[in-house]
C-alpha cells in the first residue's frame, strides 16, 4: 500500500521549512554581523556606566528591550544568556532583574521547545514510534518531576533540554511552569552576581566549583526525595500489616501454570527459597486443559482430512475408521506424557517446595495453605483464568462445554455449536468438523478471527467453509432452549431471528482472570475494568511486594507471554530493591493452530492506519512455492509491515502450513533490529517452507529497485557491447 501525501502534509512541510530558514538566517546573521560581541563580558563592563544611564532616562524601554532580546536569545539558543543575566542584576538590580530574567528565560525556552516540536516531533514519533510511546508514558507519569530536576543544576545544557523535551508530549503551560521554578535558583545567583559586575573577572568566577557541586547535590535531591517517598508509601500502604522478624521464604507462587512455574524456577535457581502452591493440577491450563490437548486433537483430525484428500496425493481406495473415544483417549495420552515436565517430584528436584492445597493471602507477607501459615518477603499471583460463560437466557439448562470440560468427552458429538469465532472457537470448529461433527459456530462480531486483518479473516473462512464447517457472523446468542429430547441456541443476526439445532454447546468466547477465592477481595489489590489484576510496568499490584502475571494480569493471555512476564516479576520480587526491569512487550508472537496456521507479530496493516503511520504492506503468496506445492499445502500468504520506503519490519503475519515455527524468523529479526534486507541476504534451504520469508523480502526488494541505477547499468552493457 502506497500512500500520496495529500495537500495538508505540504503544507506542514512548507511551514516547517519556512520557520528552519527563518531560524537559520537569524542565527546567521548574529554571527555573520558579530553580534556576539555586544554580549562578552568585557563589553558590558566596559558600557556599564553607558547602559546604566539608558536604564535611569527610560527605565521601562530599557527593560522592555532587554526583556525581548533576552527572550530572542535563549529561544534560539544563542551564546550569551549567561551575560544578559549578569547584565539584569547589573542594570536593574537583584528584585527587577530577576522578575525580568526569569519570565524572559522562561518564554524563550519554551518557544525552543515549541520550535523543537513543530520540526521534529512528528518525524521522530513515526521512525521511532514504540520507543517514543514509552518515553510519552513515562513523561505522562513522572515528566515534570524529571524536568525540575534537570532545570536546578545550570552546568546541564538547558538548550538540550529544549530540544529533547519538545520531542515530547510533556504540555506546554506544565513546561514553563517546571522551568520557571527549577532554573529560578541559578538564574538568581547569576543577577546577585551580576550586583557585583565590577568585580567579576570571568564567567567561572560567578560558579565556583563548591557552587556547582552545590547546585548538581540540589538536582540530585528530588531524585533521592522521590526514593525515599517512594519508601514512606511502600511503609505506609504496609505499616498496618505486622512484618514478621523473620521470613520462612523470599517468594511465595500462587498458581503452577506456565508462569508460576517459570517464576518459581527462576527464583530456585538463583538459590532464593520459594513455594508454589496449585490447588489442581502442576501444569495449569496449557499442560491440562488448553494448549497440549487442543493441539493434539488437530492432530488427529488433520490426519482424517489428509486421508480425506488422499486422491491429490496420489492415492487410491483410501479409507480411514476411527473411535472417538480412542482419539480423545490419546489426547490424554500426550498430556500423561508431558506432565513429568511440570510435576512436584521435578520441581522439588530443583530446589522448589511444591503444596497442592488452595492458597489463600492473608497479608502482604504471609500465605495460608492446608491449615499452615507461610511467611514471605513476596508473592507472585500466576492464578490464571478460566472460560468466560456469557449471561445466555437458559443456558444452563444443558451441560454446556468448555475448555475445562470439553477432554472429559469419549462420546462424539454428532451436532456441535461452537459459541465464539476466535483462535480458540476456530481450532476447534475445525477440529471437530474434520473428524465428521457437524459443526455450526457462531459469532457476534462481523468476521471470526477478529484481532487479524479482514482479508485474513476472510480467508480462514473461506477455507472452513469449504471443509463444511457452517459459520454465521454478524449473529448474537441470545437464549437456550430445550423441547424434549430436542436443544436450540436461539440467535439474532441483524434482527432476524433464527433457531439452531444441538446436542452439544461448546462456549468458546474467551476467558477471565482468576480474581477471586484466594485472598485479594479482602486485601484490597486493585482490579482492572477488564476483570484482570492491575500492575505497573514491573508487574507489582498496589501492593509494592505482591506481583501478577499471566493471564490473570494480562495484557496477552498466552502462555509464552506467561513465562516472559515470570522472568521480570521474580527478578523484580528479589533484586527490585536494588535495581527494577520494566516487563517489554515490544515483540509479541502469536498463533492460531488452524489449517492452515495463522501466525502473527508486531502490528497488522489494521493497527498501523489505526496509529496512522506511513507504511508499505509487501506480500508474497504462498500457492507459488515449491515446497508447498509438493506437500499438496500450496495455500496461505506472508504479509509483512514496514515503514515507507524501509526495510524495518513493524509486523509480519503468515497464513500457511507451519506458521507458527516459521514466525520465528521475523521474531528474531523484529527484536533484534533486522531488515527484510538481512533475510533476503540469509541462505534458506531448498526446497523448505522457510523460503516463502526470502520470496516476502524479495518482494520487498523488487518494489524498492533503483531504476535509476538499472539504467545507467543498461546503458553501460550497451556501450561495452559496442552498440
Amino acid at each position: 500500500v502506497y500512500t500520496l501525501p495529500n495537500q495538508d502534509f505540504f503544507i506542514i512541510m512548507a511551514k516547517k521549512l519556512g520557520l528552519l530558514v527563518a531560524i537559520a538566517c537569524l542565527i546567521g546573521a548574529f554571527f555573520i554581523f558579530d553580534l556576539g560581541q555586544y554580549l562578552s563580558l568585557e563589553y558590558i563592563k566596559a558600557e556599564q556606566a553607558s547602559l546604566l544611564a539608558q536604564v535611569e532616562a527610560n527605565p521601562l524601554y530599557a527593560g522592555a528591550m532587554f526583556f525581548i532580546i533576552y527572550i530572542a536569545v535563549t529561544a534560539l539558543s544563542l551564546p550569551g544568556a549567561a551575560i544578559m543575566t549578569l547584565v539584569a542584576g547589573a542594570l536593574f538590580g537583584l528584585g527587577w532583574g530577576l522578575l525580568l530574567v526569569s519570565f524572559a528565560s522562561t518564554i524563550g525556552a519554551t518557544l525552543a521547545m515549541l520550535v523543537s516540536r513543530f520540526v521534529l516531533r512528528d518525524q521522530v514519533a513515526s521512525r521511532f514510534r514504540d520507543r517514543m510511546e514509552k518515553i510519552d508514558r513515562g513523561i505522562e507519569k513522572d515528566g515534570a518531576f524529571y524536568l525540575f530536576t534537570l532545570r536546578l543544576v545550570p552546568a546541564f545544557p538547558f538548550f538540550v533540554i529544549n530540544l529533547v523535551m519538545g520531542l515530547t508530549k510533556i504540555p506546554v503551560l506544565t513546561y514553563f511552569f517546571v522551568s520557571q521554578l527549577g532554573m529560578l535558583a541559578g538564574t538568581a545567583v547569576y543577577v546577585n552576581a551580576g550586583t557585583q559586575l565590577g568585580q567579576i573577572e570571568s564567567l567561572s568566577g560567578v560558579l565556583s566549583p563548591e557552587l556547582l557541586a552545590s547546585f548538581v547535590l540540589l538536582g540530585i535531591f528530588p531524585l533521592i526525595a522521590k526514593k525515599v517517598v517512594d519508601v514512606v508509601k511502600t511503609n505506609k500502604i504496609l505499616s498496618k500489616y505486622p512484618k514478621p522478624k523473620h521470613f520462612d521464604q523470599d517468594v511465595v507462587v500462587i498458581g503452577a501454570g506456565s508462569g508460576g512455574l517459570v517464576a518459581a524456577l527462576i527464583v530456585a535457581t538463583v538459590k532464593g527459597k520459594v513455594t508454589l502452591i496449585e490447588k489442581h493440577k502442576m501444569g495449569g491450563d496449557c499442560l491440562n486443559t488448553g494448549c497440549v490437548p487442543s493441539k493434539s486433537l488437530i492432530r488427529s483430525a488433520k490426519l482424517v482430512h489428509d486421508m480425506q484428500r488422499g486422491e491429490a496425493l496420489g492415492m487410491s481406495n483410501q479409507k480411514l475408521e476411527f473411535d472417538f473415544s480412542n482419539v480423545m483417549e490419546r489426547v490424554q495420552r500426550i498430556v500423561k506424557t508431558i506432565e513429568p515436565h511440570d510435576s512436584i517430584e521435578r520441581y522439588e528436584s530443583l530446589g522448589v517446595s511444591c503444596e497442592t492445597g488452595v492458597g489463600k493471602i492473608v497479608s502482604p507477607y504471609e500465605v495460608e495453605v492446608n491449615g499452615k501459615i507461610i511467611t514471605t518477603k513476596t508473592i507472585i499471583i500466576a492464578a490464571g483464568a478460566g472460560p468466560l460463560v456469557p449471561p445466555i437466557k437458559g443456558i444452563d439448562q444443558v451441560e454446556y462445554l468448555t475448555s475445562d470440560n470439553l477432554w472429559d468427552m469419549r462420546e462424539q458429538p454428532k451436532n456441535l455449536v461452537v459459541l465464539g469465532g476466535g483462535p480458540i472457537g476456530t481450532e476447534l470448529s475445525q477440529a471437530f468438523n474434520r473428524l465428521g461433527t457437524k459443526v455450526t459456530q457462531v459469532e457476534a462480531l462481523d468476521r471470526i478471527l477478529s484481532k487479524e486483518d479482514p482479508e485474513i479473516s476472510k480467508m480462514m473462512l473461506d477455507r472452513l467453509e469449504s471443509e463444511g464447517v457452517n459459520i454465521q457472523t454478524d449473529t448474537m446468542a441470545t437464549a437456550v432452549e430445550v423441547e424434549g429430547d430436542n436443544k436450540y441456541l436461539i440467535v439474532d443476526s441483524k434482527g432476524k431471528q433464527g433457531r439452531i439445532p444441538f446436542d452439544h454447546l461448546l462456549v468458546a468466547i474467551g476467558r477471565k482472570a482468576n480474581v477471586t477465592g484466594y485472598g485479594l477481595e479482602e486485601l484490597g489489590v486493585e482490579i482492572s475494568d477488564r476483570g484482570t489484576v492491575v500492575v505497573d510496568e514491573y508487574l507489582r499490584t498496589n501492593y509494592p511486594n505482591i506481583f501478577a502475571i499471566g493471564d490473570v494480569a494480562g495484557p496477552y493471555q498466552f502462555t509464552h507471554t506467561a513465562s516472559h512476564m515470570a522472568w521480570y516479576a521474580a527478578v523484580n520480587a528479589l533484586f527490585g530493591g536494588f535495581k527494577k526491569f520494566a516487563v517489554d512487550y515490544s515483540v509479541i508472537p502469536w498463533t492460531t493452530f488452524t489449517s492452515p496456521e495463522v501466525a502473527r507479530v508486531g502490528l497488522s496493516e489494521t493497527e498501523a492506519k489505526e496509529k496512522g503511520i506511513d507504511f508499505e504492506v509487501t506480500t508474497y503468496d504462498v500457492s507459488g512455492l515449491d515446497r508447498a506445492l509438493a506437500e499438496e499445502e500450496a495455500f496461505g500468504v506472508v504479509k509483512v509491515i514496514t515503514p515507507k520506503g524501509k526495510d524495518k519490519i513493524l509486523g509480519a503475519v503468515i497464513v500457511a502450513d507451519h506458521a507458527g515455527d516459521l514466525l520465528a524468523e521475523y521474531v528474531l529479526a523484529m527484536k533484534h533490529g533486522l531488515g527484510l534486507g538481512k533475510i533476503l541476504g540469509t541462505i534458506h534451504a531448498y526446497p523448505t517452507m522457510a523460503e516463502m520469508n526470502k520470496f516476502a523480502a524479495s518482494e520487498w526488494r523488487k518494489a524498492h529497485k533503483p531504476d535509476w541505477a538499472l539504467d545507467i547499468a543498461e546503458k553501460f552493457f550497451t556501450w561495452r557491447r559496442g552498440g
